[in-house]
């Protein structure tokens, strides 16, 4: 798609902005578009269906993979590819991972412009551009329609990286993984966009060449990098087990991969039923049953709209959450300083038990000794700063609370005509629902329980007073026409306002408390505020022997009002737009250093090991 010209800064005002995600409407088609694509993904997953319209040997799977890198030979030098892995003066491979992007166009479009720069001054380093570009899923908010696609990340892109070389293939690649957005219906523009084979998706500059939503590329002589698709239901399909089966085996002994999911399954081991981090840990065994000494020393994600880095007591092994592309904030007070994992519980466990533990405070200089300070962006303090936000939610989410404000005029006509049974009757209506709407992300534990019932309590009585008291004082209003018409109007317009009022008000300090301090309502509480600071992108150099990863950091984003058209040029490739104060990105830390080690990751002997399809 080749997307719409730069339009004017007028123009420019229209473009989305961060996604109301309580917005009533929203809510109701997400719910349905969510209903829909699990239905579909259930009796007719598109990955399957791709896969048999994909029939090519193992052979030609490692073809693909190994298209890019400068040593692999052709038997016809006209399909070796315009633009190949190129490493720098000092044998160095750079490439790019970004997560979670398509949503507002400020963010999203400030990150993009400083992945395109071919050198970005990032505090006393310069990190040239990737060779590669890595997106980790969630492409595109709320959900995945054309409109979205071309105004969240089709244009942005173009506009940040202006292509140099239209209509030809020359440009570095693009890969992407789908996250659950990307699925909402039923994967389809994904697969439209990024994996058609011709014409590929020119995004400014970078150019598409995957055939599936997963994939795995060769990036040196002893480096790749993996990337899953996990569906809707924390799932691998078999094709997808059986590609990454056969591209272990062909891969040289000794090598090791960079592995991307689509969700940071190591933050979701105390959720219950959870299965993220097991769909993961699958396709990790396919490098171990391959029996050639292959390693997995990072593990890469975004969904989580955050930077956080847990190490493994291995010494080695990093997992690294990154979804700063452009999505909503998401908090980091909430992470724990270690994660147990369980070797006897697949879905909470990492290669059986190569890894069963990890810690957020480690040094990002191998071999990660243990330190004072989280490896987290923002850090904690900011993160419980920022959720102070809440106590705004009325002005922040008008249209949820007037929603909420006609649930409360329901629940006065109820206490009104049903009293004294009313007494009974709206607490337990308004404890089951905040009991259903929380158990929804926090399972139904004892605590959900009981908040929930504490929530039911606080908006039940607010509702019950306000109710008798509009009662009794529009008794004094006279009758219409022989009803009393004004007094039922005047009810629901008291009630409706009340609700909004106060009952958003409850609403948003529930939100606060709950995931302040019962780790509770995490992505309601940021996603209700719908920040856009704290953008961040991993910048990776890769030789042989070790990797080092520059987690980039973008703190402030520049509003709206701040952007102007680039008719001075700046940059290289110049933008279409440039803010009014340049960006100011920055390490978050590090750069966090990975050593690549002989040894294997694991022996692949127990029945653990098998490594089976999950669908």
């Amino acid at each position: 798609m080749a997307g719409d010209p730069p339009v004017s800064i007028e123009e420019l005002q229209k473009y989305p902005t961060m996604t109301s995600w309580f917005r009533p409407d929203l809510l109701a088609k997400l719910l349905w578009r969510v209903v829909v694509s699990d239905l579909f993904g259930q009796y007719a997953d598109r990955r399957l269906i791709v896969a048999a319209l994909d029939p090519v040997s193992p052979d030609e799977f490692a073809r693909r993979a190994q298209q890019f890198v400068p040593e692999t030979t052709f038997e016809n030098e006209d399909d070796r590819p315009p633009t190949l892995f190129d490493r720098d003066e000092n044998d160095a491979l750079w490439i790019d991972f970004v997560a979670d992007l398509g949503d507002g166009f400020d963010a999203t479009f400030a990150i993009a412009s400083l992945l395109s720069q071919e050198q970005l001054k990032v505090g006393e380093e310069i990190l040239p551009r990737g060779k590669l570009l890595v997106m980790g899923g969630d492409e595109v908010y709320p959900h995945a329609e054309i409109t979205n696609y071309r105004k969240r990340l089709i244009n942005p892109y173009n506009w940040a990286f202006p292509d140099p070389h239209r209509g030809m293939l020359q440009g570095p690649p693009v890969y992407a993984i789908p996250g659950n957005h990307d699925w909402y219906d039923g994967l389809v523009l994904f697969l439209a966009y990024f994996t058609r084979r011709s014409p590929h998706l020119h995004l400014g500059g970078w150019r598409s060449w995957q055939r599936r939503s997963y994939f795995a590329v060769q990036l040196t002589k002893t480096w790749w990098i993996w990337a899953m698709d996990a569906q809707l239901a924390d799932d691998v399909d078999q094709p997808q087990k059986d590609y990454f089966d056969q591209i272990a085996k062909r891969m040289e002994p000794d090598s090791k991969i960079i592995l991307c999911g689509p969700e940071p399954g190591w933050l979701y081991t105390l959720q219950q039923g959870n299965r993220s981090l097991g769909v993961i840990d699958n396709i990790a065994w396919s490098a171990v049953n391959a029996k050639r000494n292959l390693q997995i020393p990072i593990v890469l994600s975004g969904d989580t709209h955050h930077y956080s880095r847990y190490s493994g007591n291995d010494g080695v092994t990093q997992f690294i959450t990154s979804g700063g592309g452009g999505a909503f904030l998401h908090p980091t007070h909430q992470l724990e300083d270690k994660v147990v994992l369980d070797p006897k519980d697949g879905n909470k466990s990492w290669l059986g038990n190569r890894v069963t533990e990890l810690k957020l405070k480690t040094k990002p200089e191998s071999p990660h000794e243990d330190c004072e300070a989280a490896a987290c962006y923002p850090s904690r303090a900011e993160s419980l700063e920022l959720l102070k936000g809440n106590f705004g939610f009325v002005s922040l989410n008008p249209g949820f609370c007037f929603l909420l404000g006609a649930i409360y005029w329901l629940a006065g006509l109820a206490t009104v005509h049903l009293w004294p049974d009313s007494l009974v009757l709206v607490p337990l209506l308004f404890g089951l629902g905040f009991w259903a709407y929380t158990k929804r992300q926090e399972g139904n534990s004892r605590a959900v329980q009981l908040i929930s019932a504490a929530n039911g309590a606080v908006h039940s009585t607010v509702a019950i007073l306000a109710a008798l008291l509009f009662h009794h004082l529009n008794g004094w209003l006279p009758p219409f026409g022989g009803w009393h018409l004004p007094g039922i109007i005047v009810f629901f317009a008291e009630m409706t306002l009340v609700g909004a009022l106060a009952g958003g008000y409850c609403f948003g300090i529930y939100l606060y408390l709950t995931s302040a301090r019962y780790k509770m309502n995490h992505n309601d509480a940021f996603s209700s505020m719908r920040l856009d600071s704290h953008r961040n992108f991993l910048r990776m150099r890769i030789t042989e022997h070790e990797v080092k990863i520059y987690p980039v950091g973008l703190t402030r984003v520049p509003k709206r009002s701040e952007w102007r058209i680039n008719n001075e040029k700046k940059g290289a490739p110049a933008p279409a737009y440039v803010p009014v104060d340049p960006l100011g990105p920055h390490l978050i830390e590090g750069p966090i250093v990975v050593k690549a080690h002989g040894k294997p990751v694991i022996v692949a002997t127990s029945d653990a090991s098998s490594g089976k399809s999950t669908s």
